[in-house]
């Protein structure tokens, strides 16, 4: 994934370096990666336990909305004590994504539902929630300190990547050096063994999927943060986005691997071909084809590199027997 993001920067930069290396491009950069990039750690997360959350970017949107909602009611009587309950504001957007999470883990971890098939449906849910509550439309109102900070930068880097990052090492401090990482690792490689194994799967799903649901309440702050409007319908292009990115970083879509830097990469390249693809003038369409190819070409690669492995194995084994 490293080499893919060297190789991506390089090939725009030489089609286009007076665009491409722009400082408002680079910036577009490092503002669009964050949202995706959290909702791809969040989808890592949901398949490293061998499953998937495909109502991600619908919690995301619900977060926004209540968020948005509460800040211009308040604000209608008092904009300065709309101000002042920001951080109750901010928690209650997080407690929507909680919630939401909570719901795809009743339905997985307690009933046992299929996780693609009951993520499917809550995205549903909480989609047609955010329209018949927005009335399809988009809301606009967002706390000034939220609005402050997605424009702020630390040394230049603006200030949304440095969350994506420290998100990042949170969920990588979980995966690899927590009890729960170890367990959620060990339910998606082998469901049976972990469970004979004493550790509690419901337990173990039901965590996973808070989780997944608290990152994607923090993507929607990002999303507010961003650009101080919120609506049912943005980022309706994330849920396959956020699949592929997490695939391509490395995560096994059956579940027992996964890797946080991997996806942190891998939401680089495809920000970077994405905005690469603008700067020399090429279409979405074009976007998505290139999407899809890079992912095929690591997916073939990896197959190639574990059949190859098998063969390894097999013939040092093959004496002995």
């Amino acid at each position: 994934m490293l080499l893919l993001v060297v190789l991506a920067f390089a090939v725009f930069t030489a089609l286009n370096p007076s665009v491409f290396l722009g400082p408002i491009n680079l910036q577009n950069i490092a503002l669009a990666t964050p949202e995706v990039g959290v909702l791809a750690l969040a989808m890592m997360l949901a398949m490293l336990s061998g499953g998937i959350d495909l109502s991600l970017v619908s919690i995301a949107n619900l977060t926004a909305i209540t968020m948005s909602t509460l800040y211009t009611a308040i604000a209608a009587n008092d904009p300065a004590q709309a101000e002042q309950l920001f951080p109750l504001i901010l928690l209650a957007g997080l407690a929507v994504g909680v919630l939401g999470g909570f719901l795809n883990g009743v339905l997985v971890a307690w009933i046992g539902i299929t996780p693609i098939l009951a993520t499917l449906g809550t995205m549903q849910i909480y989609n047609g929630l955010a329209v018949a509550w927005t009335g399809g439309k988009t809301l606009y109102g967002s706390p000034s300190a939220l609005t402050g900070f997605g424009q702020s930068t630390v040394g230049g880097v603006p200030t949304l990547f440095v969350v994506f990052v420290l998100v990042a090492l949170a969920i990588g401090v979980v995966v690899n050096r927590t009890p729960l990482g170890l367990k959620v690792t060990l339910q998606g490689a082998n469901p049976t063994a972990a469970r004979f194994s004493g550790i509690n799967s419901s337990r173990v799903l039901m965590s996973t999927y808070l989780t997944t649901g608290l990152l994607g309440g923090i993507a929607g702050v990002l999303f507010l943060g961003r650009n101080p409007t919120a609506s049912a319908d943005y980022g309706a292009s994330y849920v396959l986005l956020v699949v592929v990115i997490a695939v391509l970083g490395g995560t096994n879509p059956n579940g027992g691997f996964a890797t946080v830097f991997g996806v942190v990469l891998a939401a680089l390249t495809l920000q970077i071909v994405q905005s690469g693809f603008t700067a020399v003038r090429l279409s979405i369409f074009e976007y998505s084809i290139a999407q899809g190819l890079i992912l095929v070409a690591v997916m073939v690669f990896d197959q190639v590199k574990w059949r190859g492995r098998r063969r390894s194995r097999l013939a040092v084994a093959a004496p002995g027997a």
